[in-house]
């Protein structure tokens, strides 16, 4: 049986947040990959490269696995209830729900993270306990059925990680093997734990107002939703 796995696809979405997963999940043999969203019409991510639909919320399959990208437009994706209903509805039968980056805030305004265990964007990390999650600082985070990967390039790490559990760990292998995934980064300054504070500090005050009104979608979905 050929096995159904979709991104959602959308505007202002991070790119690599969706085109590195994608291309190590869809290395898999006898797998099916989706992008998809409410109509056909090309979408244009954060950096201006134009992505096309192959299927939309009306036609998508049931999926094996989804998988929410995050990006620039997530925050009105956390308050689309067209959006949060087919999430809801893949995830209701889907064998794993994942997420990267601040695509697990959509999960979370979705009401799939309630008492959860995982991770985003380090930036966006104070949001995640207002949606009902667990908190959890690593790049890949597994609670049961839901993998969430961290910011951007740790979509790669979680879709080797979630191949290994579709395909087995020496497929995966090969997978990043033929992909030449071996991370060597030029300097220190890939997390806030290992930067120069200066760094970290001109990171912080460049995301200052994103988080601010991320901050202020995030209470409204969260009461929206019952966190008892």
């Amino acid at each position: 049986m050929t096995l159904q796995i979709g991104f959602l696809l959308f505007p202002q979405v991070q790119q690599l947040d969706l085109t590195g997963p994608y291309d190590v999940l869809a290395s898999l043999p006898n797998v099916q990959v989706h992008l998809i969203w409410k109509d056909l019409v090309p979408i244009t991510a954060s950096t201006g490269l134009l992505l096309k639909p192959t299927t939309t919320f009306d036609d998508c399959p049931d999926l094996d696995v989804i998988c929410i990208p995050g990006g620039a437009g997530v925050g009105p994706l956390m308050e689309d209830e067209q959006t949060l209903g087919f999430i809801k509805r893949q995830a209701a039968q889907a064998r794993y729900v994942t997420s990267v980056c601040t695509g697990s805030l959509v999960l979370g305004a979705a009401g799939l993270l309630k008492g959860k265990r995982a991770t985003t964007h380090w930036a966006y990390h104070e949001l995640l306990p207002k949606l009902g999650a667990i908190a959890v600082q690593d790049r890949v985070v597994r609670d049961g059925n839901l993998f969430t990967g961290g910011g951007i390039t740790a979509g790669i790490d979680f879709a080797l990680v979630l191949a290994a559990e579709l395909v087995g760990a020496e497929a995966a292998q090969l997978i990043q093997l033929q992909l030449e995934y071996a991370p060597a980064p030029p300097f220190e300054s890939g997390s806030p734990q290992t930067a120069p504070s200066a760094v970290v500090d001109e990171a912080r005050h460049r995301a200052a107002l994103s988080l601010k009104l991320r901050t202020e979608i995030t209470e409204r979905a969260a009461a929206k939703l019952d966190l008892r």
